[in-house]
């Protein structure tokens, strides 16, 4: 946008829903024209909007439209470019995730992942993206998933590794329709399209979904209070000794996602902590063995001293 968006009009303090829909609202409106429009992550829940015009006058005119917003000058550089290269490339475990700017810094060994910030969630920047690597990582060291679900995909990177490493399809599934259309777009770029299926389904309401269950390996890298709330339908469709990856949950929450999956019978595996972020393994397998009292980690629950089970498949 170099050279042509001078004025922006930001409206903070929205929910992700509310962002989205008010995007759509802007892009509809003949008496708008922006050049650009960007959803920037504020905090956990909250989000901004911020739309790019070419003069004050169009930005103000937007604001008047929309009854909202403040309209700021935007200096006189590349946004995307900068945008860029500010995502240095991830090395998580085997995965060296990296934008399109950073291709001829792929490495020889391990999966390289070339997965551009944009409209979707997942770039292995964020501890929770970064978290669900690592501990797919471990998962492949030790058994080779066969059935593999995505719930909430964004950018699709979690279906994305599974696929590459796994050499099998994969199932991916999200809400928003930009972020199966981004799923459709990297696999291809990444080439893998044809190992992964894109769906858009609300939880687990969708009769693919259900059908290819159980599953050997299910990423469900959203929020806390819905990862709560899909925790039956979660349970159900695990295989037994299949790995459950729950993720998007800060420390404070972990404890509280931990128990409505231990009170369907699901036992925790492993976990990893990304800065204020957790990931948590679970699965249906049974653990033996006898627990002995632990210090309490950093999720606040008692730890306990066993040894897994090893993988079977």
């Amino acid at each position: 946008m170099t050279g042509k968006a001078s004025f922006a009009l930001t409206i903070s303090d929205l929910d992700l829903k509310a962002a989205q829909e008010l995007g759509d609202v802007i892009d509809s409106d003949v008496r708008l024209v922006p050049h650009a429009i960007a959803i920037n992550e504020t905090s956990e829940t909250r989000w901004e909007l911020v739309a790019y015009f070419e003069s004050r006058a169009e930005a103000r005119n937007a604001r008047t439209v929309l009854a909202q917003g403040i309209v700021t000058p935007v200096p006189d550089k590349d946004w995307v470019r900068q945008s860029l290269e500010g995502l240095p490339p991830v090395q998580a475990g085997r995965f060296f995730v990296h934008g399109s700017h950073d291709r001829l810094r792929r490495r020889t060994g391990g999966v390289s992942l070339e997965i551009d910030a944009g409209t979707a969630f997942g770039t292995g920047h964020h501890g929770t993206t970064e978290g669900c690597l690592l501990a797919l990582d471990r998962i492949i060291k030790r058994r080779k998933p066969r059935r593999v679900l995505d719930v909430g995909c964004g950018t699709g990177i979690l279906a994305i590794a599974s696929a590459k490493v796994t050499r099998t399809r994969v199932l991916a599934s999200d809400i928003d329709p930009e972020a199966l259309r981004v799923t459709r777009k990297n696999a291809q770029m990444n080439g893998i399209g044809s190992a992964i299926t894109a769906i858009a389904a609300e939880g687990l309401r969708h009769s693919r979904l259900a059908g290819a269950a159980p599953y050997d390996l299910v990423f469900a890298n959203i929020l806390a209070r819905p990862l709560v709330f899909l925790a039956q339908d979660l349970s159900r469709i695990l295989a037994m000794r299949g790995a459950l990856m729950l993720s998007g949950l800060t420390l404070d929450q972990c404890r509280w996602v931990h128990a409505a999956y231990r009170n369907r019978g699901l036992v925790l595996v492993s976990r990893i902590v990304r800065g204020n972020w957790v990931t948590l393994v679970m699965t249906q397998r049974h653990v033996s063995g006898r627990a002995s009292g632990g210090k309490r980690d950093r999720c606040g629950w008692q730890s306990r001293r066993r040894r897994p089970a090893p993988w079977r498949g």
